[in-house]
């Protein structure tokens, strides 16, 4: 990783149907990772019509961790540790997978039945080797419970990690750092100099990052012992995040994280036995595996 902000201008955009896109922004060839982050998806915005919803079926993961943050809308997690929870704007959900969990994303009732915008951020988080076959778990953490930093012209929160002194309530298991960050036009920031590989992914607005310009929708990554400064030029929303190496390469295929090509290989059978853990209040459905 280049010790300059470098732009990753290669992400996909996906139609998941109902006018609700996906842009997968990592893993990318010039970026397979930041830190412990191997997967980064921004979701929509979308304007879902009454009686209209996401709907993400009983599927699995192994060897990591899922990260969902909304700006809009609202999402229903159900999972096979018997989790049950919605998730609306600035509340955060840590899905801890490790050796193997289920769950769904369903639009609620409520939400579904008057129609909504959906916005937000859904990241994986691999586990260190020594932890990709702890036990899974979920957690939910208010959006009242994570450290707000109030910088000039900038409110920062925390989700998970450490930075500028704050750490967040959410468990992790490796040094990382992941905030949504609101900067007026002209502010600056400087990222966290505790963590030496980082990223920033401008939601709206646009900003400069050292010599890089960026606009709406771009990312850039960038490594070393200091980063250059953030400034924007219009009123913007940021996601910063990053931590430190991972221990290793990580194996990606589907849903499935590993340090190791056997353990997918295993998952992948175990799946299409259906060995997994069904989805509590959600068995009749699932994703099979992909051929």
């Amino acid at each position: 990783m280049q010790t300059v902000p470098t732009l990753i201008d290669k992400s996909r955009l996906h139609d998941l149907g109902d006018g609700f896109t996906v842009r997968r922004m990592l893993p990318v060839l010039a970026a397979r990772h930041v830190g412990p982050f191997v997967f980064y998806d921004h979701m929509g915005p979308a304007d879902f019509a009454p009686g209209k919803g996401m709907d993400v079926r009983p599927h699995p993961h192994i060897g990591l961790a899922t990260v969902t943050w909304l700006f809009e809308g609202s999402i229903r997690h159900r999972d096979s540790v018997g989790s049950l929870a919605d998730i609306a704007p600035g509340a955060v959900n840590w899905m801890t997978a490790g050796r193997g969990i289920t769950h769904s994303e369903r639009t609620p009732p409520d939400a579904r039945r008057t129609g909504q915008r959906m916005h937000g951020i859904q990241v994986w988080v691999a586990l260190p080797r020594d932890h990709e076959e702890t036990a899974p778990a979920f957690h939910h953490h208010d959006a009242e419970s994570l450290p707000r930093i109030r910088q000039p012209g900038a409110e920062l929160v925390l989700i998970a990690g450490t930075a500028y002194g704050s750490t967040s309530p959410v468990k992790v298991f490796a040094p990382m750092f992941f905030i949504e960050a609101r900067l007026d036009a002209g502010a600056e920031i400087t990222l966290p100099q505790e963590h030496a590989e980082r990223g920033v992914h401008v939601v709206d607005g646009g900003v400069s990052w050292g010599d890089l310009d960026m606009a709406s929708a771009q990312m850039a990554v960038q490594a070393g012992a200091s980063a250059p400064t953030v400034k924007a030029k219009t009123v913007s929303r940021l996601m910063l995040f990053g931590g430190a190496p991972l221990d290793g390469e990580r194996h990606l295929w589907w849903n499935f994280v590993s340090s190791s090509l056997e353990r997918i290989e295993q998952a992948k059978a175990d799946w299409a036995a259906q060995r997994f853990d069904k989805v509590a209040g959600d068995e009749e459905e699932f994703i099979p595996l992909p051929a």
